[in-house]
């Protein structure tokens, strides 16, 4: 089975899915993406979608279900480089992503993590 690399870039982790995604290979991302989260501390991660070009029902589900996991372990997950198909089948099967944050690309995407973890610093700085 084919493990997608989990890369760090400063307080974030980036994973560029560049194979089509099998049920089990999502399963796994899952599960690699959780425990990396835990073992660096990130507070962001953008998840590169822009190979995919099919994405079925239990891809965005485990989207969705990774962006969650992210969120109870305290870390933004931005979603980039969707394809517009691909976001009209998600839309056509009923999967609206909620909560899942999304940019049009790697540079947006990075933007809005970094705009988090500004904001989450202000939080704790007592700023707002």
């Amino acid at each position: 089975m084919e493990r997608i690399p989990i890369l760090r870039m400063g307080s974030c982790l980036l994973v560029t899915i560049q194979v089509d995604m099998q049920d089990q290979t999502a399963l796994a991302l899952q599960d690699d993406l959780a425990s990396k989260i835990e073992t660096t501390g990130a507070n962001g991660v953008l998840i590169d979608i822009s190979a995919l070009e099919i994405v079925d029902s239990f891809i965005g589900r485990m989207l969705a279900s990774i962006s969650g996991i992210a969120r109870v372990l305290d870390a933004t997950t931005v979603v980039v480089g969707m394809q517009p198909a691909v976001a009209i089948t998600l839309v056509e099967l009923g999967l609206s992503l909620q909560g899942v944050r999304t940019a049009l690309n790697v540079e947006k995407g990075m933007l809005l993590l970094n705009a988090s973890a500004k904001k989450e610093q202000d939080l704790d700085d007592g700023e707002l």
